[in-house]
């Protein structure tokens, strides 16, 4: 299966594996899946630890290195991508969740989030 991980996991997963749930650990170590990073979760790090740099834990250019070296494959913001924000309902203010709720909608991905309000946008999207 193909996963797209948000950015709050992927923060998690490579800093902090002991706020990851039991089920999130499941799906991320499972063999089977192929891991994708939104280059839009790395905007987001840069742009939250510009703002708030006690509570990002990496730079962004680290935070990009360090999924690449745990195996995730870099999914780009495409214009479709972006286009396609636009077709979302208005379930979630955040730009940076709705990108990915888009990307992963277009590309046929499930969406692996911790978000509670996500998961209303269709099943495609898998909270643990």
């Amino acid at each position: 299966m193909k996963l797209l991980v948000d950015t709050h996991l992927l923060i998690w997963s490579t800093t902090n594996p002991s706020k990851l749930s039991e089920s999130a650990r499941k799906m991320l170590t499972d063999g089977e899946n192929e891991y994708y990073f939104s280059s839009a979760s790395v905007w987001e790090i840069a742009i939250k630890r510009r703002k708030h740099p006690d509570d990002m834990p990496m730079s962004a250019a680290a935070a990009r290195q360090l999924f690449e070296e745990v195996g995730c494959i870099e999914l780009p913001v495409l214009s479709r991508h972006s286009a396609e924000v636009e077709n979302l309902p208005a379930i979630h203010a955040d730009p940076f969740d709705r990108m990915l709720v888009a990307q992963a909608r277009l590309e046929g991905m499930k969406l692996l989030t911790h978000d509670g309000i996500i998961p209303e946008y269709g099943d495609f999207v898998i909270k643990v």
